[in-house]
């Protein structure tokens, strides 16, 4: 069985039908929400299909909508919570939702704690990165990786103080870090 919670900002100066950033394309809370309510309904889908328990969270922040899926130590959950199975999930939901609203979505999807799983890891490459700039090298590049894994890594380098930009094109997109 499936339990789906949502949760959002109340900032009282914003209202739910006018763009997050005044003048810019970015969605409305009321974008959001949609997207979220369609993507968890997606997802909520999937797991019923395949027998999978788990609870489906819906936050907005940042411009994005966040569906976060979990379940208990137990569930047959951690089938689906796998790096590049989120990714594909992710994908199709994305799919899902922009062929029912017709805008692309930058939803990003959690299963089982994935996400901070992730961003674990990324933060464990930029610190060997790091230190072989320390041990001298001019800079360090990491491998390819989605536009919202560089954008977490370009924040985890300036937090250390040092300087990220992106190469490549495409799938061969990476993150070269270097000293400030």
């Amino acid at each position: 069985m499936t339990d789906v919670q949502t949760s959002s900002p109340e900032p009282s100066d914003v209202s739910e039908n006018e763009p997050l950033v005044e003048g810019s394309d970015t969605p409305t809370l009321a974008d959001l929400d949609r997207e979220g309510d369609i993507a968890a309904d997606y997802i909520e889908e999937l797991l019923d299909i395949a027998d999978i328990d788990g609870d489906i969270d819906i936050d907005t922040r940042n411009g994005r909508a966040y569906i976060s899926v979990n379940a208990e130590n137990d569930s047959n959950l951690a089938v689906l919570s796998q790096a590049d199975t989120v990714a594909a999930l992710q994908e199709l939901t994305r799919l899902a939702v922009q062929n029912k609203t017709g805008g692309y979505s930058r939803l990003i999807l959690d299963i089982a704690g994935s996400r901070e799983a992730r961003q674990a890891e990324l933060a464990r490459l930029v610190d060997r990165a790091i230190e072989r700039l320390t041990e001298g090298a001019a800079e360090a590049e990491l491998p390819p990786m989605s536009s919202y894994e560089r954008k977490l890594v370009h924040d985890l380098v300036s937090e250390r103080g040092y300087v990220s930009t992106s190469h490549g094109e495409g799938r061969d997109r990476h993150t070269v870090i270097s000293a400030a």
